[in-house]
């Protein structure tokens, strides 16, 4: 019994004893190790999605207003699959770049956070928007789908039908300068300007990089389920039409192409995801 007294006593003369810096250095070390055994995941901003029913839809046009790669118009069928409501902002790419560390995009030094949050980021080349996907634990959309969601099984001309665009409906023909508050609109305006689905922007503010690689006469041999466009290629594919572009060029069937590693002003993008085919829908 006396040894156990004598054990308890020299204890509680240690923890007098020890300098009071000692034992808060001490306490830095142990709260340190606790910081670095659970790291903080990284957060991943969520966005609000559409789904997209599994089936077919025209794809294409045919006739004399239809570019030669635009035609001929064939059925495709498409699994059900997700597609961002929105074109992806300033302020979701730059937590991308804060976490990933990525090279910023062409004319990033204009942003400015408290205004442009919302705007659609542009001066990403393929190669970002297919990370920024990736990164998101999506992908981005193949040509097919994004035509579906943008047209949705009744052939349309528009996103939101068959009348010609105006400023109700959509941000396009801008003759002015790019700058970020004048030319590119928040990516949640233009109600009536929405999909059959729901996605907004479908045509016009910016244009919309794809998955596929582009071929002029892929529509000819073009598998009839879930097309994935060509094996390789020069070019990517963008879908939409920009700010800048004239009517003409929002239609839900055109077509564009560009050098994978291309930034500009006029070009963004949003990302898209499979579904599960036995998830309920």
């Amino acid at each position: 019994m006396r040894l156990l007294y004598t054990i308890l006593f020299s204890c509680l003369l240690i923890s007098i004893l020890l300098p009071q810096s000692l034992r808060t250095a001490w306490g830095q070390l142990e709260q340190l190790r606790k910081s670095r055994s659970l790291p903080e995941p990284p957060t991943v901003p969520h966005v609000p999605v559409a789904v997209i029913s599994e089936g077919a839809f025209a794809m294409g046009a045919d006739g004399t207003d239809a570019l030669e790669d635009e035609r001929p118009q064939h059925q495709v069928w498409l699994d059900r699959f997700e597609m961002d409501r929105y074109e992806v902002t300033t302020g979701q790419y730059a937590e991308f770049i804060s976490l990933t560390q990525r090279s910023t995009p062409w004319q990033w030094e204009n942003v400015d956070p408290t205004q442009h949050r919302d705007r659609p980021v542009v001066g990403v080349s393929w190669f970002d928007a297919d990370a920024y996907c990736r990164w998101r634990g999506k992908r981005l959309p193949t040509e097919a789908e994004w035509e579906k969601a943008a047209r949705g099984t009744d052939g349309r001309l528009f996103p939101w039908g068959n009348q010609e665009p105006t400023d109700r409906l959509a941000n396009f023909a801008l003759g002015a300068r790019f700058d970020y508050s004048q030319v590119l609109m928040p990516v949640q305006r233009y109600e009536l300007g929405v999909s059959p689905y729901g996605l907004h922007q479908m045509a016009g503010n910016v244009g919309e990089w794809v998955a596929d690689w582009y071929g002029s006469n892929y529509y000819e041999a073009s598998p009839t389920r879930n097309p994935s466009g060509p094996a390789a290629g020069s070019f990517r594919v963008l879908r939409g039409g920009s700010w800048s572009d004239l009517p003409k060029y929002l239609l839900t069937y055109g077509r564009f192409k560009l050098p994978p590693e291309t930034r500009n002003s006029y070009t963004g993008f949003r990302c898209a995801r499979t579904v599960d085919p036995t998830t309920p829908p």
